[in-house]
Order: structure tokens, then C-alpha cells, then sequence
């Protein structure tokens, strides 16, 4: 089975992916929001992915790994226990599954929504932020550049 042009992931990763995202965050028809292995989410996750797709590819297949007759085949609290393991002592792959399911979960619209936040990028609209003490950052501004200014250059450089 080759890889999806598109996101780097096989057809198989991508469907345990599916069910790892579903696990973590179940529908809730109550609140009105899909879980993460709804089919425009889990789209999401598979393109957002990038300079991740090593250490997302190694959590998915160690979740996968860990599981005896397959992952799709375990009950809820069997799912759960699986991934609550693996997150205990899954480092940075961990983390990067995380990331990359999160990050596409709040960028779906039906969740925006649900939340009561506008379903939009944050800008050009922007957001209206309480003003804070810009006096705090004048001791950064009086201290002297700590850095190699490329703008400038003597003769015996290049």
C-alpha cells in the first residue's frame, strides 16, 4: 500500500489515525461537535501533518503495535487505556500526535462554533486585546543589541 500523495500517510495509517483521533476526542452530540476522526477533521490531521509525518507515523504504528487483533477491534475503554499508556511514556512522538490532532480538531468551523467563537482566522479582523503596561518592555529596549547585525559589514568580511 503506497502513500497518499497529498499527505505522506498510507492508506492504513491514515485509518488508524482515524481511530486514535476518534478515541481522544469522541463526538458529543450533546455539544454539537464531531469527534476528531470526522471524515473533514481527519482530512485535516492527514494534511496538516509535515515536518511531523516521522514522529507521527512512529505513535501511530507503536498505539497500533500494542494492540493484540488490532486497534479498530478493541472496545472504548480498551482504546483509551491503549492511548493513555502510550501518552505516559510515548515521548515526542506523543506529543507531535497530539499536536497535530488538536490543532486541526479547534480549526474546524463545527467546533469554533460550538465553543462560541467566530468561525474565522483570528486576522485580518483581528481580535481586541486589553492594553497592557507597555512601560514593561523599555528595559529591553535600552539594552544593547546582543546580536550580529548583517546590515552592516567591514571591509575584510564577505
Amino acid at each position: 500500500m503506497g502513500n497518499d500523495a497529498e499527505t505522506g500517510l498510507s492508506a492504513a495509517e491514515i485509518r488508524d489515525l482515524g481511530d486514535i483521533a476518534g478515541t481522544m476526542i469522541p463526538a458529543d452530540p450533546a455539544f454539537g461537535v464531531p469527534g476528531a476522526d470526522d471524515p473533514a477533521i481527519l482530512a485535516d490531521i492527514a494534511r496538516s501533518v509535515g515536518r511531523d509525518l516521522p514522529l507521527v507515523r512512529q505513535a501511530v504504528a507503536a498505539i497500533a503495535a500494542k494492540s493484540v487483533g488490532g486497534f479498530a477491534d478493541l472496545d472504548r475503554d480498551g482504546k483509551e487505556a491503549l492511548i493513555n499508556d502510550y501518552y505516559a511514556h510515548g515521548g515526542a512522538p506523543a506529543v507531535a500526535l497530539g499536536r497535530v490532532i488538536l490543532g486541526a480538531y479547534y480549526r474546524d468551523d463545527r467546533v469554533l462554533l460550538a465553543l462560541g467563537l467566530e468561525a474565522r482566522a483570528p486576522f485580518p479582523k483581528g481580535y481586541v486585546l486589553e492594553q497592557g503596561d507597555w512601560s514593561l518592555l523599555d528595559a529591553v529596549r535600552k539594552r544593547a543589541p546582543f546580536w550580529r547585525d548583517d546590515r552592516t559589514t567591514t571591509a575584510g568580511e564577505r
